[in-house]
């Protein structure tokens, strides 16, 4: 049965690195994604900008997170999770002052050892001095995200020799509660292999006695290894004729990786297209 695979075959995946204001000062990019081999050492740049009328002192700290199913992070201090790549990094300079529209740029080297070879990440968080610096206050801090004058920049790390890229969609079913205008549906994206990967996820629909197709949009999420992500999608209400449909969760996750995905088959009444 035709799922419109076609319609999305060609799709490739980008990263944002754009820069984050914060009470006056910049901080860009907001990703910095590694991809040293074991015993390498390798070595990025982060700009910093003073935005203010004020000389600033600024001052960098390393966190850990725990990513989660529902795309929510965990922040922990550094070097306590599994996936760490806190002790891998050194900041040069972690503590500087600005004066007011000068900008620094900030070294960040990842040595990694010689026995890694899978995915690590942690999150750098840039404020200024007169913030507290506890791991514990950041406890929403995501890419990009700021809190209480804070701006968290997520660092990756993956060897370019870990091409150990695996997902597979699971467990489609139909989760529409009583009063909702939409019907709603969820999935599971598995992450079988070792490299932390975004997916694009496509719904379509496909008439099962027309073989007429529906694609609604697309959206991003990331996943990690050895972890699962669920994503909800949603059906709107009108957009189909009555008849029997192939409704398909698509993802797609590079152009060298086959596309992914689970379908059910739904009923759609006239009441659901008045």
């Amino acid at each position: 049965m035709r799922i419109g695979l076609n319609l999305v075959l060609g799709l490739m995946l980008t990263s944002i690195s754009a820069g984050v204001y914060a009470q006056d000062f910049e901080v860009a990019p907001v990703r910095l994604d590694f991809n040293a081999e074991p015993g390498e050492n390798q070595t990025k740049v982060i700009n910093v900008k003073n935005h203010s009328n004020v000389k600033a002192s600024y001052v960098v700290a390393i966190s850990d997170f725990l990513p989660s199913s529902d795309g929510k992070r965990q922040i922990m201090p550094p070097n306590t999770t599994r996936h760490s790549a806190a002790n891998w990094l050194n900041i040069n300079p972690s503590f500087f002052e600005l004066n007011p529209g000068d900008q620094i740029p900030i070294q960040v080297s990842m040595l990694v050892p010689s026995d890694e070879y899978g995915a690590a990440w942690c999150i750098l968080n840039f404020q200024t001095a007169r913030e507290q610096t506890s791991w514990g206050a950041d406890r929403d801090l995501g890419a990009g995200i700021t809190v209480s004058g804070r701006i968290g920049v997520t660092v990756y790390q993956s060897p370019t020799s870990n091409a150990n890229h695996s997902i597979k969609v699971t467990s489609l079913q139909e989760i529409t509660k009583d009063g909702d205008a939409n019907r709603k549906f969820s999935a599971t994206l598995d992450n079988l292999g070792d490299k932390v990967t975004k997916c694009k996820v496509h719904l379509i629909a496909s008439n099962v006695m027309t073989a007429e197709e529906k694609q609604f949009p697309s959206f991003e999420v990331e996943t990690f290894p050895k972890m699962t992500r669920n994503v909800e999608v949603e059906l709107p209400a009108g957009e189909l004729t009555p008849g029997q449909y192939a409704i398909a969760i698509i993802v797609d996750y590079g152009p060298r990786f086959a596309l992914e995905g689970a379908q059910m088959v739904i009923d759609v009444g006239s009441s659901e297209v008045d």
